[in-house]
């Protein structure tokens, strides 16, 4: 995904005008690492959860216990995308930086369950509120 892409697909979200078929796992990252990267504006940990919301909601979908915005998973995200991109360096284009993250585990969209079982991510406290992993602790 070039500079360009990654910006056009999250300034896309953040307006609520991406289609929802172009929401994928990869967006998801692109969208949060352009976050950081690009809107200093914004703190991603604080603002994400409500930009995901309000998109999801912009495109038909629910935000409830069984769909739509997950906190745990969101948060999680954001601390292992950090973690990855404080070992890059400063000035690193986004495009290089998600190539970067999307073949780390980031990129497996089952990259949860290396720290959360299923029993726990799926509930309905994960999904309102961060809960701790029960496998493994992220790493530092």
């Amino acid at each position: 995904m070039t500079d360009d892409e990654i910006g056009a697909l999250a300034q896309g979200f953040v307006a609520c005008t991406l289609p929802k078929a172009r929401w994928t796992h990869g967006a998801h990252v692109a969208t949060a690492l352009w976050l950081m990267l690009r809107r200093p504006d914004l703190l991603p940990e604080r603002d994400l959860p409500g930009l995901i919301r309000r998109y999801n909601e912009s495109v038909g979908g629910v935000n409830s216990d069984r769909s739509g915005y997950h906190e745990t998973i969101t948060q999680g995200s954001l601390r292992m995308a950090r973690r990855l991109l404080a070992g890059l360096p400063a000035d690193i284009a986004p495009s290089a930086a998600f190539a970067a993250l999307m073949a780390s585990p980031l990129g497996d969209k089952d990259w949860p369950f290396a720290y959360w079982s299923r029993a726990l991510l799926m509930t309905p406290a994960a999904r309102r509120a961060w809960v701790e992993p029960d496998l493994q602790p992220l790493p530092a």
